[in-house]
């Protein structure tokens, strides 16, 4: 079981963002930008090329929706999507707010927000989802 499986499964705690039937988003734990989250399906697949083609469409729906809900509640020009899939073995796409496109570079320093400040960026988004 994936660590991403254990968050769906409430096993390990998050800042959600918002779930359906099939999806999961919360707020990344070391975003690149305020409001970086990560989208999965509940459905445990490692390689998001190996989701079915139904499914798949399903989940750029939701991450679109969230995506709009991030850019309503954090300051940014747009949300980058980037999915790269070697961290976790569990298919997800990464939403980042960003301003320009070096705020999408994975070498960049992880941002250290507090429990408090992830908590509020969770709430605004969920409000606006």
């Amino acid at each position: 079981m994936t660590v991403f499986s254990k968050i769906v499964n409430g096993e390990i705690p998050c800042y959600k963002i918002a779930e359906d039937e099939h999806f999961f988003a919360f707020l990344d734990i070391n975003p690149l930008t305020k409001g970086h989250t990560l989208v999965i399906p509940k459905l445990e697949v490692d390689y998001i090329f190996d989701i079915d083609d139904k499914s798949l469409s399903d989940m750029i729906i939701f991450a679109k929706k969230v995506a709009i809900a991030i850019e309503k509640s954090v300051s940014c020009s747009r949300v980058g999507v980037a999915v790269i899939g070697l961290e976790v073995p569990h298919a997800h796409i990464h939403l980042i707010p960003i301003n320009r496109e070096s705020d999408m570079n994975f070498k960049n320093s992880k941002q250290k927000l507090t429990e408090k400040e992830m908590t509020e960026i969770a709430a605004k988004i969920r409000s606006n989802f």
